[in-house]
Order: C-alpha cells, then structure tokens, then sequence
C-alpha cells in the first residue's frame, strides 16, 4: 500500500502506526528523487531532513503547533505532507508553489524564510505571545534550524534572548555536519566534537525528581536548578554545554534519520516546560548515494538521471557564469598583488571565491553564514592596509547594510563590495532577489556602485577598484555573462563616466541602461529601427558617480528618456537619473522600466524580466508609448 499517496494532511499522517514511519519516509524520498531529477531544487538538505519532518507532523497537533524553519532548503517533506503532494511537481515554477515555506501559500507554513538565523527569533516571538494569550499557553512552537545557520549572528542573539521571559519554546537543531560549502567556525567544530552521556542524563533525573519531591522546583528556583544541572555535568563530561549555559534544556544528540527514536524523543518532551533544544545528526542527502557521498555537489544540483546519479548538462556555448568571469579575474589581481584578500559568507563555490581559495588559500575568508561580520571584517582588513574584496549575493547582502554604513563608508575604507545574483535571480523568488542594492546603497555618502554590462567591463571594474581609496560595489547578476571573454589584461575604466552603445537616426529618446540591461536595449533598438522609431543606447556603468556628461548632453539633445534596470524602480537607477535632471534645472520626461514596487515571486528570470517589461520587447512597447505620447503634444 502506498501511504504517501493518502496523506492530504498531517491529519491522515497521525493515523497511521508507528511502524508505517519508515515505509513513509522511504516513500517520500521516492517521490522527491522522482520529481526534483527533471525539476531541479534543493535536493540535499531535504533528503536529510524527511524523518524530522515527519516525527513533528506526528507528534505535534500542526498548524495549531506551529513548525518555524530556517532558511528553508530542507523543507520538502514538510510541503508534500500539508496538501501540497500534487503541486510539488510544478515547485519553483511561474505560477508553481514556492521552494520554501512561505505563509501566503499555506497555514502551515508560519513565517518566511529564506535567509538564514532567523527562525529561533521569529518563533520565540510566538512562544511568548502564546504564555500571554489566554487559552494559547499549551500550544507549541517549534523552531528547526541547521547547523550552519545557527552560527549566524541573528541566531546566536535569539538564544541569548531564549530564557529571559517564561516560554515552551523547543529548537530542533539539524545537524548534518554540512553547509552548502563546508561549514566553518567555533559553533561548528563544537557541535562535532559535543557529546552526551547516558550516566549525566541518569543523575540529572535522579536529581530533578528528588527536588520535586522535596518541593525545591519551581519557576523562581529554575535558574538555581539549571545552573546546578551544568555544574554536574561539568564533573562528569568533557565538555560544557553551551546551551544548558544559557538555560536552555538540552537533549542529544540523537540519530535524527531513525524515525521512531525521532518520535519517542519528541513525545517524552513534548510537553515540558521552558526552552529545549534537541539536537539531532542526519545525513545530507540520505536516501541516495552520489547524494550521500558528495554532499556539497548535491545541495542543489539541476537535472539528474534518478537511476543512475549522473547530471544532466545543458548544451550551451563556452560562455562563463558572472561568478566565474569574478573568481578568475580576482585570482589575477591577487598574482600580482599581495594585499589583495577574498572574503565570502558561506558561499565559496556559489560566488567562485573558491577559485581564490585554491590559489591563495592565505589570503581567502569564509567567514560563514555572517554577512555583517563579512563587511566589519573587510573594514578591519582594509584599516590595516589590505585590499578587500567581498563577495556576497545581493539578497544576502541586505544583513550587512549597518555594516557598510558603520564600518566601512564613514572611514571611507577601500572595500569592495562585490554584489553577486544581483536583480531577479529566478525560481528562488522573492526571499532571495537582489533587487535593492542599488537603492540603498546610493543613499551612503561616499560609496561609488558600478554594474558592469559585458564580460570586459566586469574584468576592468574589478582593475578600477584595486586603485580606488574609497568604497566600491560592483553588482553582477546570476547566469551566463555577456560579451567577448579574451585573455587580455583589464583596463581600469574611468570613475563616473558611461558610454554609449548604439546611435541611432536623429532621435527624440534616449534610452540609459545599467547593466547587462544594456543587451536588452540593444536589441530593442534594432526592432524599433525596423518601426521607424530611433533611439540613442547609454550603457551608463556606474551609478554613483553617475555621468554628468552624458546627462546634461541627454538632457539637452531628447524629447524623452527611457531609463532600464534590473533592480527595484522605486529609488533605484531610473531615480538616480530622474533626481539628476530635477536638480540640474532640466525638465525632460523619464520613464522608468525595472522591477515594480512589489513582491515578484518565482519563475525563470527571463520570464520575470519579460513580466516586468525589462526584456527587448518590453522596452520597445515602453519606448513606443513614449514615442505615442511625444506625438501628442
């Protein structure tokens, strides 16, 4: 009998016996080898994590209880047992379900996520709502994080914070000895070497019982209790538990791939008072060998032959990624320059910081899921005479604005922000868009932005910022880059000057672009020659300082101007460009194409670019109504 198949709800879940667990887990395993070999996602992490997932819809009365995840990746199971089996197929698709859990799609997914560290705060938020909401107090909350996301800073202030007021907060700590890249840092090593002993949880029983027997526990003697329980087990373990010294219960850790011990463990505190966490070690990619045995390769690996492991590649042309063109280029900076250091927060292969890491492996910083971190650690390094550059994605990037502000744009110090998967970045959707850097980073005083359009420019930006004394970001979206790729040595480019790409037939529009945009606009403008529309083409490069030149001769010479970018319209280039005008006394129309002021979610970036209009048809239908209305008047 199929049990998957049967399952609409956690409801029909709970039905089943025990012993059913296993066979259920190995089917969902089936179902998800099955549909993510030709609709690819993040295969890994939810591999590992299907026992998990299912011990909590068993055990916990969800949605009431409510299940909190962190980041995500490993929340499939999670997807096929709340009524979304059937839509699984069409995940990540336009139109489809979400990758991740994400509260306007279902009741049981109870707040966003995608960025790392922020499930323990966000559920601790819940707990404690519940013990001041009458009638809420015995409802649980649930927070399941990852063993590289709970050393994200946000993640440690939560757990700080977790035993300051009363709450039956419980954290479920995935530990699967596994990030996308390798984990670094203290929390992981410490989580590797963390044991405990059955003769500790033994007297730590025997001890708990004879205080409630002698009426010693109670809420006001808590922290008496908690600190003598660590006192004990310092005596008999070699090592102290971090949590337990913060007055956090601790269970494990256990085998979180053995379902029916997940499920005992779960029943017995269940109902316990005060924080917990328990601590469970599962494999990555459980369930299937290449999986199981390359983990890193298998976190998201596209297209796959499910019989047999082997991915399936795409034929396409020798173009490289924007994040390769990055890597090697930053490793022939490096060569030839020492001071040059490479810093990236859990994402060496997804940037291609790798490529530095093999190479100058001295002079290479994973700093971990810490992207704040990453920034003041770049500050500290230039402050003392390095070059930095910093390699995190846009999305990411988000957590270190205070950051950039604070520690690297007031000094003025010669950082460089090297913002990768900038613009839509793609069936991720809407937690991992780039879609704002260019909007409030042109706010910091000081800092100069860049967005190369070609392959060249990438290169010759990166050559601009190893000269430049102040801070620079350079943003690249995600995918194959644009534009001849030769051999020859970058020439650095003149701060705040742009240039233009294609001059049409005595033209009433100019269009302005940044980016890669730029291509767009190209061919838009072949398509309008052939309506008899002409058009002016800027590839403007920079964004702040942005090219005074070019505008005033815009400004003096088009009836109009249509500006392009892959980032949020409101505040972002188009702004810039329209304030320019504003300030400078001209009065020209602007007409702003990019990502409108709302939530995009997921699909294929060219079909998000055609949706918001950014793609060559939709600056031609723009540049028309333009023209339509130039007629007008």
């Amino acid at each position: 009998m199929n049990l998957l198949s049967h399952i609409n709800s956690p409801k029909e879940l709970r039905n089943l016996r025990a012993d059913q667990l296993p066979q259920l887990c190995s089917e969902i395993r089936e179902y998800m080898i099955d549909n993510l070999s030709h609709n690819p996602g993040h295969f890994g992490s939810s591999m590992g994590a299907v026992e998990i997932i299912v011990a909590l819809h068993y055990v916990f009365d969800t949605p009431r209880d409510r299940l909190v995840w962190d980041v995500g990746h490993q929340a499939y199971a999670h997807k096929l047992l709340t009524g979304r089996r059937d839509l699984f197929p069409n995940q990540r698709t336009a139109g489809g379900i979400s990758g991740f859990p994400f509260p306007a799609e279902s009741k049981y997914d109870t707040f966003v996520c995608g960025h790392a560290g922020n499930s323990i705060s966000g559920a601790l938020g819940m707990a404690i709502a519940d013990m001041n909401i009458p009638g809420e107090e015995d409802r649980k909350t649930i927070a399941i994080v990852g063993d590289a996301s709970i050393s994200n800073g946000l993640a440690f202030e939560g757990i700080n914070n977790v035993s300051n007021n009363p709450n039956n907060l419980l954290i479920i700590l995935n530990d699967n000895d596994m990030s996308i890249d390798s984990p670094v840092g203290a929390m992981h090593r410490y989580l590797s070497d963390m044991t405990t002993s059955a003769s500790y949880n033994r007297i730590r029983l025997r001890i708990y019982n004879l205080f409630k027997k002698w009426g010693l526990v109670n809420d006001k003697r808590k922290g008496l209790l908690l600190r003598f329980n660590n006192a004990v087990k310092s005596l008999i373990s070699t090592q102290q538990n971090i949590f337990e010294g913060l007055n956090i219960r601790y269970f494990g850790p256990f085998d979180g791939n053995d379902v029916t011990k997940v499920v005992k463990v779960l029943s017995d505190i269940k109902d316990m008072k005060g924080p917990r966490i328990l601590h469970l070690r599962t494999v990555k990619g459980k369930g299937y060998k290449a999986a199981e045995e390359n983990p890193q390769a298998w976190h998201a690996p596209g297209n796959f032959d499910p019989e047999t492991g082997e991915k399936i590649r795409s034929t396409s042309s020798s173009t490289p990624l924007w994040q390769e063109v990055f890597g090697e280029t930053l490793v022939r900076l490096a060569e030839n320059n020492n001071k040059i250091v490479g810093i990236t927060a859990a994402m060496l292969s997804g940037t291609s910081m790798s490529k530095m890491m093999e190479r100058f492996p001295e002079r290479t910083f994973d700093v971990g899921i810490s992207e704040g971190h990453a920034v003041t650690f770049a500050g500290g390094l230039a402050a003392a005479g390095m070059k930095p550059y910093v390699a995190i994605y846009s999305s990411f990037l988000q957590r270190g604005f205070d950051n950039i502000i604070h520690d690297v744009a007031i000094q003025g110090l010669p950082v460089v922000l090297c913002i990768d998967r900038a613009g839509v970045v793609g069936e991720d959707g809407v937690t991992h868009h780039g879609l704002f850097d260019l909007a409030y980073l042109k706010i910091i005083p000081g800092m100069c932005i860049a967005s190369p359009m070609d392959i060249k420019s990438l290169k010759a930006l990166m050559k601009t910022a190893e000269k430049m004394s102040a801070p620079i970001a350079i943003r690249y979206p995600r995918g194959k880059a644009k534009g001849e790729n030769s051999d020859e040595n970058a020439i650095p480019l003149a701060i705040g000057k742009g240039r233009q790409i294609h001059v049409g037939d005595s033209p009433k529009v100019a269009i302005l672009t940044i980016g890669p945009s730029g291509f767009e606009a190209l061919e838009a403008a072949k398509e309008l020659e052939i309506m008899n529309m002409q058009v002016d083409v800027y590839d403007m490069i920079w964004v702040k300082p942005i090219d005074s030149v070019i505008l005033e001769k815009v400004a003096r010479n088009y009836d109009a101007v249509v500006t392009v970018e892959d980032g949020t319209v409101k505040g972002g280039f188009g702004s810039t460009v329209a304030d320019w005008f504003n300030d400078n006394g001209y009065c020209i129309h602007v007409e702003k194409s990019g990502i409108p002021d709302e939530w995009i979610t997921h699909a294929k970036v060219e079909q998000l670019h055609s949706r918001c209009g950014i793609d060559a048809s939709g600056i031609v239908e723009t540049v028309r109504k333009v023209y339509a209305g130039l007629s007008v008047k």
